[in-house]
């Protein structure tokens, strides 16, 4: 058992928003190994939750042997920036977990400040080859331990035959683009009338208003089953009556959502922005196209259809990928790296 004490900062709102991250399940692993951990900040505003890291950091961080910090390419970073300034002013060693897709366009437009937070760090963790090919590119020395999953929380299934059900789960933000789903659906619906799409995630930005407003102008409404934030086990559940998974996005890292469902053995149709080709490998445990393209999105998922064989053996091979992604291959990393 390891006996370190470690203060995490990221956005600790599962409790609020019932969306479970990346976060609660390093910090859940690190804790079963004996590693006593404080976490932060629940609080949603954001200059309030600026003021919480800080206190936070006063009261906590001197008795901590390391400081994980959720690193994000938006407002989140200057949190990011906040408390890894603090952490070398009191000498303690820092470790940014790298997760939003588009950090390589942070460090080019802030390099002082960027330099300031990952040249100074005991360490940068990658969780997608992406990110540390991009940050090694640019001179950040870092260490590639991928996200976690639990995969004896994930049942697998055999999809065959492959019906035209599609599933989304995803934030509903600009950037991942989710009105492309509705447009892809709306072309599949052309040879397959009984298509269906249902898209399961939190509204970020008002995004979710304008995708029910294109559905309704489509004239899709019965067609698309919109669910909000479902805990994980619910849309695991719900999942079993969708035979693709379609992910949209513009910018991505690496979606854990995603690997979820490579691990459920649904097919995958994503684009192949940022990270994704580190992901999948296009045509064995899934298939890429280009952003903001519904008919080769299209395309893709009636390839699927069609050619349910090829659907089966992607499944398999995203399954087995998955499993490489569990807590018992990827502890090993964590362990030496907080030795």
């Amino acid at each position: 058992m390891y006996k370190s004490k470690i203060l995490y900062f990221g956005n600790d709102l599962s409790k609020r928003t019932g969306y479970v991250t990346a976060m609660d399940i390093l910090a859940e692993k690190l804790q079963a190994e004996g590693i006593e951990l404080y976490r932060s900040s629940n609080k949603r505003n954001r200059w309030i939750r600026m003021v919480d890291m800080i206190k936070v950091f006063f009261l906590h961080a001197i008795p901590s042997d390391y400081i994980l910090i959720d690193t994000f390419s938006t407002v989140n970073f200057w949190y990011a920036f906040a408390i890894s300034q603090l952490a070398r002013m009191f000498r303690k060693k820092y470790i940014p977990i790298l997760h939003g897709g588009n950090l390589p366009r942070r460090l080019d437009r802030n390099p002082h400040l960027s330099r300031m937070i990952f040249k100074n760090s005991y360490a940068n963790v990658a969780p997608s080859g992406y990110l540390k090919h991009e940050f090694e590119k640019r001179g950040y020395r870092t260490e590639f331990i991928p996200n976690i999953l639990d995969i004896s929380q994930y049942p697998y299934k055999e999809r065959h035959p492959v019906r035209p059900r599609l599933l989304y789960v995803r934030a509903f933000a600009k950037h991942y683009n989710p009105g492309l789903a509705v447009e892809v659906l709306k072309k599949l619906k052309q040879k397959y009338p009984e298509a269906q799409l249902c898209m399961v995630g939190p509204d970020k930005d008002g995004t979710l208003a304008r995708v029910k407003q294109l559905t309704a102008h489509y004239g899709l409404s019965d067609s698309v089953l919109f669910t909000g934030v479902l805990p994980k086990p619910e849309w695991h559940k719900l999942s079993e009556d969708y035979d693709i998974f379609i992910n949209t996005t513009n910018v991505d890292n690496t979606p854990v959502s995603v690997m979820e469902a490579m691990a459920l053995g649904l097919p995958v149709v994503s684009t192949n922005a940022g990270g994704l080709p580190y992901l999948i490998e296009n045509g064995k445990d899934g298939i890429l196209v280009e952003p903001n393209n519904p008919d080769a999105f299209a395309t893709a998922v009636e390839a699927l259809i069609e050619n349910p064989a090829k659907a089966v053996s992607l499944s398999h091979n995203a399954r087995r990928k998955a499993e490489s992604f569990d807590w018992n291959e990827v502890r090993e990393k964590w362990m030496n790296l907080l030795k």
